[in-house]
């Protein structure tokens, strides 16, 4: 599940996701991607630290707080460097925007067990 309010953004990580095989949930906000998690129950989940409706730290924090998703692989991304607010909140990674795709993908495949 890719979560960011940047349209243009979302749309072209959801497009090279989709390239390299992945299923791809988009959510513009936290509010409309807990609903959509718990619709689609994602394999992973890439946040936005900037949503218009959380602090992207508080967003993983209430995922971890779910026995849901608490165990979900989440990377975090920013255009600043919030990674230790973004591993603090229980992220798994953090990426500083703009990131290599194939960065994405690698660390995706990662934590989800998937051999490259």
């Amino acid at each position: 599940m890719v979560v960011d309010d940047d349209h243009i953004t979302a749309s072209l990580l959801q497009t090279l996701l989709e390239l390299d095989g992945f299923d791809v949930v988009h959510a513009p906000n936290g509010a409309v991607a807990l609903a959509r998690a718990k619709e689609n129950k994602p394999d992973a989940f890439l946040v936005d630290f900037h949503l218009t409706d959380y602090d992207g730290a508080d967003f993983v924090r209430q995922l971890r707080g779910s026995e849901e998703f608490a165990k979900v692989p989440i990377i975090m991304a920013s255009g600043l460097n919030r990674e230790d607010e973004a591993m603090k909140a229980g992220a798994n990674k953090f990426l500083i925007k703009p990131f290599e795709p194939s960065k994405l993908v690698a660390l995706l495949n990662q934590l989800l067990g998937v051999s490259s």
